[in-house]
């Protein structure tokens, strides 16, 4: 068996590479990408964008060249070649074609270009906007071109944005196989102007057990096919044997045992209606079940799975040009593997798995190869149990997504959050993350969010690299805004490369433990610690050693770090406390610790009643010079005077403390705005600062309203 080859990103080239002890990421598949900008053009290149709603944003890497009618953009092929896949867009309404040049040569065959399906809008999700501005088009050249060859494009009679194409050695149609019975033979159109659907059910049903036969030929269809249960149906291969359906199998049940493989299935959706069923596969194969060998493309979705699928194999299959997701496990998948597929321009999540209704069990993306989705995630784990996400090449996510997002965003109900074991390993993400306009602050490559329930699974992060992402690497979010912990996560071994803004954007309550995480070209910050709601609870970074080139820390939680921007020199009249996490030995009814640093002097924290002494501890985030503290109780006259006393103890690491100020009697006088002022030596620095309380005259509790610390005396 010849070296299985895999792909990672260059400039301008998708290049095989030899793996290496560990698996490298992305599929294997039978062509050579190329991208426009790295081709000698007399049009324009447009980018870098990573502003939603630009032509450039959606590009692969982020480039492309616009050509206006009579200009060109050459290839050099980088392998031998008899087909050609070109991914470009041209202005809403508008279509035309692309001649194509052999070595200064023009093939009787162009290349038609449309809008017809791109400019996608979807209204009712929050924060779209108009989108899917690329589509793809293919060709059989009728000739060989060899390594070396220029292959030119030139635009026709319409403006064209070329963004990349793909080089391809198609094998010559295949036989058909013995004992098997041919959809022609049930009289079937390989025309494409028949309708050929009762043709597709009668072979199907006679085929039980066997192989339905697709020979070379266009096929069109004009309803779903169902009852599709113990059958083989196989094609030609994907250039050759071609159906024209929007929507090819829909049945909520199969007894299994359904092998689908080598032919195209090409629909007509221009726009995304959810409540229809326009994809390859909407419901379910049944048990023992697998895909293979498919191109799939101007569908809805291309298998949207519910139902028994157990043990399904979806493998080595492009996905193109979906207006929604390119595959959706929605609740109920055991034991399924996808893997070794590539999906380009799909309208909303990649990848997907939706435990909803039962959970998504011991699934699996593996060594799939992701580029432009264009309103969601690369890959989306939305609950289950017990996922492995393996060995994937993801790049150019655009506005609404991630990289990797693992999450419990459940959308409906009943929804399985996420349990056991989650498992992120060996994955690569390029130009991933993106702005979430409905967040107002960015998504970052790889992301675990706590959206509607805390984060109770094992996750465990291991051997990723991240490179390029626009804003944050590691994204730690709760992404409903209720603050619910993201926890037990860890991340082991990671290499992140030239990220935006920060390596960890930590939003909420939590912990993860980093281990051998080296980063280089960091934009703005290592980490940004900014849990939301101010006081809902720490995120704490647990680090586990081998780390390098992140340990600095976005000092002004009040703003988002911006690409590039260094961290910005700290105000010195500023609160180091206001919206720090805060923890404490106790508290009564709904005064929790948060209320003693949310800038609110009328909310305010009180200790558990009768159990003195009690302590209140802040986190600054990092080693601070503190010099002057403010204490301050609720300014009401119903306040009435009293002395509290009060330590005041420092730490630099949240464990060992020290006393910085012993126990002294504050009096708290709503004459003076119940405010006291407490004055540090000099030369006092913490991270982690705590007020034991032993007494207080006017309550059996201890009481801040705020707790405020200053670097100025």
């Amino acid at each position: 068996m010849p070296i299985a080859m895999t792909v990672a990103l260059a400039a301008g080239l998708l290049t095989a590479t030899a793996p290496t002890a560990q698996a490298a990421a992305g599929a294997t598949f039978p062509f050579t990408s190329v991208e426009a900008e790295s081709a000698t053009t007399t049009g324009t290149r447009i980018g870098s964008d990573h502003t939603q709603g630009t032509l450039a944003s959606e590009a692969s890497g982020r480039q492309a060249v616009r050509l206006n009618s009579g200009r060109r953009v050459e290839f050099t092929a980088p392998r031998a070649a008899n087909a050609l896949n070109v991914a470009y867009s041209v202005p809403d309404g508008q279509s035309g074609s692309l001649n194509v040049y052999v070595n200064g040569t023009k093939l009787a065959k162009s290349i038609a270009v449309t809008s017809k399906y791109s400019y996608v809008d979807t209204g009712w999700i929050p924060g779209s906007k108009t989108h899917h501005f690329y589509d793809n088009a293919r060709l059989l050249l009728g000739r060989n071109v060899q390594a070396g060859d220029k292959v030119a494009l030139e635009a026709a009679n319409v403006q064209v944005t070329v963004d990349v194409a793909d080089f391809e050695q198609v094998a010559d149609a295949a036989s058909r196989p013995a004992g098997s019975v041919s959809v022609t033979s049930r009289g079937a159109d390989p025309s494409g102007r028949g309708d050929s659907t009762q043709a597709f059910r009668d072979a199907i049903a006679s085929a039980q057990g066997g192989v339905v036969w697709i020979p070379p030929g266009e096929y069109r269809l004009t309803s779903s096919l169902s009852g599709v249960q113990n059958v083989t149906l196989q094609g030609a291969g994907s250039w050759h044997s071609v159906v024209r359906t929007s929507r090819f199998i829909d049945q909520s049940s199969s007894s299994g045992s359904v092998h689908i493989k080598d032919f195209a299935v090409i629909g007509e959706v221009t726009e995304r209606v959810d409540s229809n069923p326009d994809n390859f596969v909407n419901g379910s194969l049944g048990a023992n079940s697998s895909v293979s060998g498919m191109w799939l493309q101007h569908l809805k979705v291309g298998l949207w799975l519910m139902g028994d699928n157990d043990n399904l194999v979806v493998e080595n299959n492009r996905f193109l040009d979906m207006t929604a997701d390119g595959l959706n496990l929605n609740g109920n998948a055991r034991g399924v593997k996808v893997r070794g597929n590539f999906l380009r321009n799909q309208g909303d999540d990649a990848l997907a798995m939706w435990s909803l209704n039962a959970p998504d069990i011991s699934s699996s993306f593996e060594n799939n190869t992701i580029t432009q989705p264009n309103l969601a995630n690369g890959i989306a784990i939305y609950g289950g149990t017990d996922i492995t996400v393996r060995n994937n090449l993801i790049s150019d996510t655009n506005a609404l997504g991630s990289g990797i997002a693992i999450s419990n965003q459940k959308f409906l109900d009943p929804f399985h959050p996420l349990s056991g074991t989650i498992t992120v390993d060996g994955n690569t993400l390029v130009r991933t993350g993106a702005m979430n306009p409905n967040w107002n602050h960015p998504m970052g490559a790889l992301r675990v969010d706590s959206y509607d329930s805390a984060v109770e699974a094992q996750v465990r992060i291991t051997d990723t690299t991240i490179t390029d992402s626009p804003y944050s690497a590691f994204e730690f979010v709760s992404g409903g805004g209720r603050g619910l912990a993201a926890k037990n996560v860890t991340v082991d071994g990671a290499t992140v490369r030239n990220t935006g803004t920060v390596v960890v954007q930590a939003e909420t309550q939590g912990a993860a433990a980093f281990r051998d995480v080296t980063a280089t070209g960091v934009g703005a910050a290592g980490i940004y610690n900014c849990p939301y709601p101010a006081g809902s609870g720490p995120f704490t970074l647990t680090d586990g050693g081998g780390n390098s080139g992140w340990s600095s820390t976005w000092s002004d939680c009040s703003t988002w770090p911006q690409p590039g921007q260094s961290n910005p020199d700290p105000d010195p009249a500023r609160n180091l406390a206001k919206g720090r996490p805060a923890t404490a030995t106790g508290s009564q009814d709904v005064y929790t610790p948060g209320k003693a640093v949310d800038g609110d002097a009328g909310s305010y924290w009180e200790s558990s009643n009768n159990a003195f002494p009690q302590s209140l501890t802040v986190d600054l985030g990092s080693r601070e010079a503190v010099r002057r503290l403010v204490l301050r109780l609720p300014p009401s006259p119903a306040w009435g005077a009293r002395t509290q006393t009060v330590t005041v103890l420092g730490s630099t690491d949240g464990s060992n403390f020290s006393t910085v100020v012993g126990a002294t009697g504050y009096r708290f006088d709503p004459a003076g705005g119940n405010t006291v002022t407490v004055a540090l030596p000099g030369g006092t620095e913490l991270r982690h600062l705590r007020l034991s309380v032993s007494a207080n005259t006017g309550w059996p509790a201890a009481q801040f309203s705020e707790v405020e610390a200053y670097p100025t005396s």
